[in-house]
């Protein structure tokens, strides 16, 4: 299609030549937010999304009177600022006629073509997003602790201009990779819903069920122990033991361990309450409290039964500057321990759901795995459906295979 609707290359403008800028809600205070009578798009939604949701809950008072910009059909908007260059600009298009007065908030702004017809709203949600826009707009961002986009030298982002035809062609085949994403997603959410139904329905014992178990506190069938501190300037970031501090993302890594595989583990300070399992030896620091069995339980079985209690263990984390969960709190829950071979079954059951709603256990497996192989998948399509060859005037002309060589790369023609 490029060969046959534009040989010679594509146009690029600069945005001050396209169209121009206008700000998001102004003179606004708290009160203004209470009882509203105007949708407003949020911060989030222009941040989250690259086409804005238009299921909009957030009002704001607007006078009839009042001297304020609203959001039109095919406006595309930007996020003003963040804590990082690589987040500032982000761009959401307003790809539905919502038939009622829209405004944005005050931390967002929009950007309005002069020329409606000269692109279509789907094809620009994709085109502010890909890599080729985001490094120039990146580039317009300046700051210390937080960034903020400088509207001057957004106007000098330079932007192509393929023919509409192209543009929908185009569309149609990211629509096609967002749709294939979004099914995946739904799928996992169906699918995590299903684990959590059948990890409780496995893991509630009575005498209905005809499995006979007794009951335990966890201080009567394991051996619960404190971790040990390591200084920071010990850890590397590539290493053999992960080591486990305040959350479940690895603090660095460790040349010693002091846990074994097979180990449930529960965060006691920072992301106090969350609970943890690992298949490989590890160090547990001093704010992770690890659990070491008696021969009557599995290890993966109590992990999934903390996890049935992990809304309970939340919920008496002391609130303080630092979060704190008591380790009594941990010991004195009564558990169900069931025979080691019934113990073996739930848990090769539940092995099999979570392998499958979490990525945990390998990067090709799962379905996170595979949403996140689609979503790369996608971004790279995206980048190379929206790199087109800049139109060079005459030497286009007479020479279209170097004209098609000459490709858009970050405002450089």
């Amino acid at each position: 299609m490029i060969a046959e609707l534009c040989p010679n290359g594509v146009e690029f403008k600069k945005l001050s030549d396209l169209g121009y800028f206008y700000g998001g809600l102004n003179g606004k205070n708290k009160n203004d937010f209470s009882n509203g009578n105007a949708k407003f798009v949020t911060y989030m939604n222009v941040f989250s999304n690259i086409a804005v949701n238009t299921e909009i809950a957030d009002f704001v008072k607007v006078g009839e009177n009042e001297n304020q910009n609203k959001v039109e059909f095919g406006d595309v908007l930007f996020t003003g600022s963040s804590e990082t260059p690589e987040e500032c600009g982000m761009s959401s298009v307003l790809t539905k006629q919502v038939g009622e007065p829209l405004y944005l908030n005050s931390f967002c702004f929009g950007f309005r073509l002069n020329n409606r017809t000269l692109f279509l709203p789907d094809f620009l949600k994709y085109l502010f997003r890909g890599d080729n826009l985001r490094k120039q707009i990146t580039q317009t961002a300046s700051g210390v602790t937080r960034f903020n986009v400088s509207k001057k030298r957004m106007e000098k982002v330079l932007v192509p201009i393929p023919p509409i035809e192209i543009q929908k062609q185009i569309t149609y085949i990211l629509d096609k990779f967002t749709e294939l994403e979004a099914e995946l997603e739904a799928e996992l959410e169906a699918r995590k819903k299903q684990y959590e139904h059948y990890r409780s329905k496995l893991l509630t014992f009575n005498n209905v069920n005809g499995v006979r178990c007794k009951w335990l506190t966890i201080n009567e069938i394991c051996k619960t122990s404190r971790g040990i501190r390591v200084v920071k300037n010990q850890l590397k970031e590539k290493g053999q033991y992960p080591v486990f501090q305040n959350c479940m993302t690895p603090l660095g890594y460790f040349n010693k361990k002091n846990c074994n595989a097979g180990t449930t583990f529960v965060i006691v300070g920072g992301a106090a309450g969350q609970v943890g399992y690992s298949n490989i030896d590890f160090w547990a620091a001093d704010d992770c409290l690890y659990l070491n069995c008696s021969e009557q339980l599995h290890g993966k079985f109590l992990y999934y039964l903390l996890l049935c209690k992990q809304d309970f263990l939340k919920s008496q984390v002391r609130k303080a500057s630092v979060p704190r969960l008591s380790r009594s709190v941990i010991e004195n829950i009564k558990i169900p321990i069931p025979p080691l071979d019934e113990q073996n079954r739930i848990v090769a059951i539940l092995d099999k759901f979570e392998k499958l709603v979490s990525s945990a256990g390998s990067a090709t497996d799962g379905i996170p795995a595979e949403i996140a192989a689609r979503r790369q998948q996608y971004e790279y399509y995206r980048n190379k459906l929206l790199t087109f060859p800049s139109l060079r005037g005459r030497n286009a002309r007479s020479n279209p295979q170097r004209a098609s060589m000459d490709c858009f790369a970050c405002g450089s023609q």
